[in-house]
């Protein structure tokens, strides 16, 4: 299990606390950086560095993440600088990071990197990808085309690419130059005040109907629902995924990796664990479309999408 990067403004003493109770969590691997808005600077590259050597000793692989969205100099001259840490793997948030990153430092392809087929996972498998963040729209039927698991696409190495399923936590679905949230708090973007401060899961937005729709997080739109798979071990075994990347949010992000690694690690039930979930305060609707061919939005059922369950 993965833990992606926390995609929220959190203050400092929070994010400290977070990976402190991440250092004592099952999941056995963390990926460390801001990869929304390069203004968030609550921490800083040597502050995530000091992270990754605490996490390391609690016996976490830690990987270093690039922003999705790369926009000035001073963007790049960042990626840069993670060039020259061989220490840790990076995971390239778009492509002018792997064209500074390949063959300087080990790559994971993070989910905004778009590989819809498998010519192009095995194009940037010679770029010495070891892991692979498939798109979130993807299906899991479509993700068992591109990277099947039994005969999984290799580098020139001839290592297999790890698949990692985003298998809880909003979803980031589209990001922008603007800024959704200072746009909404009608402050500029370059002086904002870091209004998203105030919203540790982003601020929700809802239809005329009432309904929810959308979250804005800074220059990054999320879907309002929480993409879930704690109930669909069985079709992320078949699509060929390995590994499951688990979003955090802040609150009841602890029982939930709980629950991922009891229901995948140690083979136990699912039914009746998302009750809890409610009750630690987890954001709702639970949505499993992208997964299983329908809208992202839904909650589709894998038997109607004719996948394993």
């Amino acid at each position: 299990m993965t833990v992606g990067p926390v995609l929220y403004l959190w203050s400092r003493a929070r994010l400290l606390d977070f990976y402190a109770e991440i250092a004592e969590s099952p999941a056995d691997c963390v990926v460390l950086g801001e990869v929304v808005c390069a203004r968030r600077r609550e921490l800083r590259l040597d502050d995530w560095l000091a992270l990754a050597r605490e996490l390391t000793q609690a016996g976490k692989q830690v990987i270093l993440a690039t922003q999705a969205l790369v926009e000035t100099e001073a963007d790049l001259r960042l990626i840069e600088r993670h060039a020259h840490l061989a220490c840790h793997a990076v995971e390239a948030g778009d492509a002018s990071a792997l064209a500074l990153l390949h063959g300087r430092v080990p790559l994971v392809l993070g989910p905004h990197v778009n590989v819809y087929s498998q010519a192009a996972l095995r194009e940037h498998a010679d770029l010495g990808v070891l892991r692979w963040v498939p798109p979130l729209e993807l299906s899991l039927a479509a993700v068992a085309h591109i990277n099947p698991a039994g005969r999984p696409v290799r580098g020139p190495d001839g290592g297999a690419i790890v698949t990692e399923v985003w298998a809880f936590g909003r979803l980031p679905l589209s990001f922008s130059a603007r800024c959704f949230t200072a746009r909404h708090a009608s402050v500029p973007k370059d002086q904002c005040g870091y209004p998203c401060m105030d919203d540790p899961d982003g601020r929700l937005v809802r239809s005329t109907e009432g309904q929810s729709f959308l979250v804005l997080n800074g220059t990054q739109i999320q879907s309002a629902g929480v993409h879930n798979l704690l109930e669909h071990d069985a079709a992320l075994a078949s699509c060929g995924a390995t590994r499951v990347r688990l979003s955090p949010q802040s609150s009841g992000f602890t029982k939930v990796i709980e629950d991922f690694d009891a229901v995948l690690n140690g083979d136990q039930p699912a039914e009746g664990r998302l009750a809890g979930w409610a009750e630690a305060g987890v954001p709702h609707p639970l949505v499993t479309g992208y997964a299983f061919g329908g809208a992202g939005m839904n909650a589709v059922q894998a038997e109607v999408a004719g996948v394993d369950a």
